[in-house]
């Protein structure tokens, strides 16, 4: 939940939220219909409304023309042009919903438009509680592109377009896929936005630093996580996040960055690094710590550093038994065959004849029984699985997959005896 919240004020703080690059307006000459260069209107009253609408200074006045127009002439040669200068109109005057309105109806005569499908994906990928418009945001970021060159656009206005809206393409794939907790399309999607970035400082503020800081909570979601490259984008979003932010982002590189190498030391070059760098360099090497020892490496420092194995504590002859190489815990095994011993433990399952126990700590957490007690003669009373109970036996043999000590001639503990009553004479003899 943490990072979420960071990652949506993060948004808010380096005006990621609600800015649309500014490629996406048309300019004079686009605005004058590229289309509409290349197309005669002929009927004059048409022209006429064309002329009107689009020589309109106000946003407002302009969109209300525009409207006027397709709906006096639904099939215009023009409206194509008319659609997107009327989305470029709602967008001057702030009003996003009737601007993402022009948007589709623009994707339905033209389903290739960039414009439209930038609008429409921007606006839907923001709405991270519904699940379907996400979905559609990806879909139609999929459908962009692979979107061929608009004919009327100039290779060099094209080039200037792609730049502006990829990131917002590859940020919509990537936010629905993090929504489906699908790590992996996440960091190709995010990785993809990065490097569609035509300037690296694209990605020290606004949406390319958002993007850095999600890549990095990406890698240390998923399974198994990629810790080396989640602590690289964690700490490289910390070096350029607002001051608010700086420092929760770099605690949770920090976070990783020890449990990865086990300690701090290093971890300065690192930030130096990512301050120059977008991706990982090759002089990038965090080293692991080493691994902790294994359960059969601590079961034979055990058996190695105890002169006499019988002072051993029973969960821990148990653990060599159930760790150990045949070795280690055939020498425990030496000290504990046929002795009596009173045995506790949590009843999980018991009949008449036997009884099994969870007795180590761990077999308690898990519900699991790691002893049987095979009773000497039927028991009275069978206890019910939970109950806390006590049984001498005699250590009679062992498994260690899965890991069950079993005891033969098993029997209650013997009731306490109770004392002698003393009787006392009186003085006077009565």
């Amino acid at each position: 939940m943490k990072k979420v919240v960071v990652a949506s004020v993060l948004a808010v703080a380096t005006g990621a939220a609600y800015c649309l690059p500014a490629a996406l307006a048309l300019d004079d000459g686009q605005s004058q219909g590229a289309q509409s260069s290349q197309i005669t209107i002929k009927d004059p009253a048409e022209y006429n409304a064309y002329t009107n609408a689009v020589g309109q200074s106000s946003p407002t006045a302009k969109a209300a023309a525009i409207e006027q127009f397709l709906q006096q002439y639904p099939n215009s040669v023009v409206k194509e042009d008319m659609l997107e200068q009327l989305m470029a109109a709602y967008e001057q005057a702030g009003q996003a919903d009737k601007e993402v309105d022009a948007a589709k109806r623009l994707l339905q005569v033209n389903p290739n438009s960039i414009r439209a499908l930038t609008i429409v994906v921007y606006m839907e990928k923001k709405a991270t509680n519904d699940q379907s418009k996400l979905d559609d945001a990806a879909a139609k970021a999929k459908q962009a592109l692979a979107a061929p060159k608009p004919p009327a656009l100039s290779e060099a206005d094209y080039q200037k377009l792609k730049a502006a809206t990829t990131p917002i393409f590859y940020d919509a794939e990537a936010v629905d896929a993090a929504a489906k907790k699908d790590y992996k399309s996440t960091i190709e999607a995010y990785t993809n936005e990065l490097k569609s970035y035509s300037d690296p400082a694209q990605t020290q503020a606004g949406p390319g630093l958002l993007a850095t800081y999600n890549l990095g909570n990406a890698y240390v979601s998923e399974d198994p996580k990629d810790l080396v490259n989640g602590i690289w984008f964690l700490t490289r979003a910390a070096q350029f996040a607002p001051a608010g932010y700086k420092d929760q982002i770099e605690k949770a590189a920090e976070y990783w960055y020890k449990k990865y190498h086990g300690g701090m030391d290093g971890f300065d070059q690192i930030k130096t690094l990512t301050q120059t760098n977008l991706f990982p360099p090759d002089s990038y090497k965090p080293v692991p710590a080493p691994p902790p020892p294994s359960p059969q490496d601590l079961a034979h420092q055990a058996v190695v550093s105890t002169p006499d194995l019988k002072t051993l504590a029973l969960a821990d002859k148990e653990f060599i038994l159930a760790n150990g190489t045949p070795e280690d815990a055939g020498k425990v095994w030496d000290v504990l065959k046929d002795v009596t011993a009173e045995v506790p433990g949590t009843v999980i399952s018991a009949t008449a004849d036997s009884v099994q126990l969870a007795v180590s700590d761990d077999a308690k957490q898990s519900q699991k029984a790691d002893f049987t007690i095979n009773m000497k003669t039927p028991l009275k009373e069978v206890p019910q699985p939970g109950a806390q109970v006590k049984y001498v036996g005699t250590f009679d043999s062992y498994t260690q997959t899965p890991p069950m000590i079993i005891l033969k001639d098993g029997e209650p503990p013997a009731a306490p005896k109770k004392p002698t009553a003393r009787h006392t004479h009186h003085p006077s003899g009565r």
